[in-house]
């Protein structure tokens, strides 16, 4: 969480990865992350304490994805390398049907090493 001693500015949310094929025990994947617009280099902050944290936790890599419309500055920023696009798509399927409620077009996978 990112304050500034009486009100939250931002924060930051991390776990294993959604993809099955990047949860491999040693990979933390930054899910959210919301800063109040105000606040200059505030999601670069959040990035770089949730990578230090990582690290302490004992991850070796942090991987978080921006949608193709984002430039990915803070990304860059905080020593974050573009590693590739997905092509998106939705969890939904015949059995259980679910209503995508989030972008469900191309993301850059952004990765950084950690260890």
């Amino acid at each position: 969480m990112l304050t500034d001693g009486d009100k939250t500015l931002g924060v930051i949310i991390a776990g294993r990865p959604v993809s099955r094929h990047q949860d491999d025990g040693i990979t933390l994947e930054i899910t959210r992350c919301c800063v109040k617009e105000v606040y200059k280099n505030g999601v670069s902050k959040l990035y770089e304490a949730a990578c230090r944290v990582a690290q302490a936790m004992g991850y070796k890599r942090v991987i978080t994805y921006t949608l193709t419309a984002e430039n990915g500055a803070s990304m860059r920023a905080s020593n974050f390398k573009l590693k590739g696009i997905n092509k998106g798509g939705s969890w939904s399927s015949k059995s259980p049907e679910r209503v995508d409620k989030h972008p469900t077009g191309s993301k850059y996978l952004w990765v950084r090493e950690v260890s």
